[in-house]
């Protein structure tokens, strides 16, 4: 699927550089209504035809995605005994070993339907819903790899779990997961 959004990506760039950088200039020069010339033909094609694979490719990755994410409640304990804590220590329990830095990262973004409908509650007022889902999945999602990091280490709780988010490009954020996976003694 990844090299059918590559190949996607690659026709969707070239037909829009050789739409707009040679096709534009051409329509200039030839100033008389004259017939489209196959190669401007084509890379119209290759723009409207990868942006059609890009969006089909990125629709069934998201599908397999959404089945694959576990719903996971960072407050709470999570498979088997891990712990994830913001606090430094473990009530009750004694940190024996440290075993290092675990993180998890991801950037995320909505699709431009959602985004559209979240420009409008911007201008009308209120929560604006599509964020707040978008941020609530992509900690999830971070949330997970880390665990999924800290469990391979052999950890027992994750200590010390901070989050940093910033904005990458337009509707997309970038949200990343930190925190110390520790053992415990008993």
């Amino acid at each position: 699927m990844k090299n059918f959004r590559y190949f996607g990506s690659i026709a969707f760039v070239a037909g829009l550089f050789i739409s707009i950088f040679l096709g534009i200039p051409w329509a200039v020069i030839v100033a008389d209504d004259p017939p489209v010339p196959w190669w401007l033909r084509v890379a119209i094609f290759a723009f409207l035809a990868g942006f059609l694979i890009v969006m089909l490719t990125v629709g069934v990755e998201n599908r397999k995605r959404k089945r694959s994410v576990r719903k996971i409640n960072p407050a709470i304990r999570l498979k088997g005994e891990l712990l994830v804590l913001n606090s430094s220590e473990v009530p009750g329990r004694k940190i024996s070993e440290t075993l290092g830095l675990v993180q998890g990262h991801t950037v995320y973004a909505i699709w431009i339907g959602k985004d559209l409908s979240a420009i409008i509650r911007l201008i009308l007022g209120g929560e604006l819903t599509e964020y707040t889902q978008m941020m609530g999945k992509a900690r999830t999602l971070a949330t997970n790899r880390m665990i999924t990091k800290a469990e391979k280490m052999g950890a027992d709780a994750v200590i010390n779990v901070r989050y940093m988010t910033t904005s990458v490009i337009g509707s997309a954020a970038e949200l990343l997961v930190y925190g110390t996976a520790v053992k415990l003694s008993e």
